[in-house]
């Protein structure tokens, strides 16, 4: 890891060099964003260098359990939890999510995840990418079922997609017994449509669903106060 220095937050430094999956706004405005509060277990899907799992540590005194199926991915993982001040209440594994939930006895109050979010167009040529960005090792429905059986009855499943995809899974979701509950359209500018859209669901279905919008930056490409509101607790600075 030669001349490769670690991303500095407030409260921990991690590497991300070796994952498939860098650390990226998309899983910093998730996880500041999903409510954890009062959470004793959390699982992470997908975690890649463990962002997600290293801010839900920050955020909450629960016991976080982080899976991954690519090995590189892990290996880092791995070494980020053990720096970090929360190693005690984090644990990643190297497995399928069929392999994952056949392995547990307990249930998760959230489970929180950036999953593969592509499921034809855009295919990177390295597979290891693939994998990461692409529904083929965990589509929707698989996403949804292993989530169904993991969580308690008061859980909640968090996670950030493409807001066309959003559309795709919400339907599968249903057919699982997931039903939206709250939902954070994400615009990259003002002037823009959203790109990206946090869900959280739970399998009890809501009179009405809590819908916010977010931007990222402002017009003169600085970020805006919605940003450094939600993130300015973790970042050592947040430059526009």
């Amino acid at each position: 890891m030669k001349n490769r220095q670690p991303f500095r937050f407030k409260q921990f430094s991690m590497y991300h060099h070796r994952s498939t999956m860098k650390i990226g706004t998309d899983a910093m405005i998730l996880s500041a964003w999903a409510e954890v509060s009062g959470a004793n277990r959390v699982l992470d899907i997908g975690t890649g260098s463990g962002i997600i799992a290293l801010m839900m540590a920050v955020r909450s005194s629960a016991v976080i359990d982080a899976v991954e199926i690519d090995e590189a991915s892990v290996n880092e993982a791995r070494d980020n939890f053990k720096q970090s001040p929360f190693s005690d209440r984090l644990q990643v594994f190297n497995k399928s999510m069929a392999s994952f939930s056949e392995s547990i006895n307990n249930t998760y109050d959230v489970i929180i995840s950036n999953p593969p979010f592509f499921i034809n167009d855009m295919r990177p040529q390295n597979s290891r990418k693939q994998q990461a960005r692409h529904t083929d090792s965990l589509s929707y429905s698989d996403l949804c079922f292993y989530s169904r059986k993991m969580l308690n009855n008061e859980g909640k499943l968090c996670l950030v997609l493409p807001y066309t995809e959003s559309k795709t899974f919400l339907s599968i979701a249903a057919g699982h017994g997931l039903f939206l509950q709250k939902r954070l359209l994400i615009f990259p500018r003002p002037c823009k449509a959203p790109n990206r859209v946090n869900l959280q669901l739970g399998t009890t279905k809501p009179a009405t669903v809590n819908e916010e919008k977010f931007i990222i930056r402002n017009e003169d490409n600085r970020f805006t106060k919605q940003y450094s509101d939600l993130l300015g607790e973790y970042y050592i600075s947040i430059k526009g």
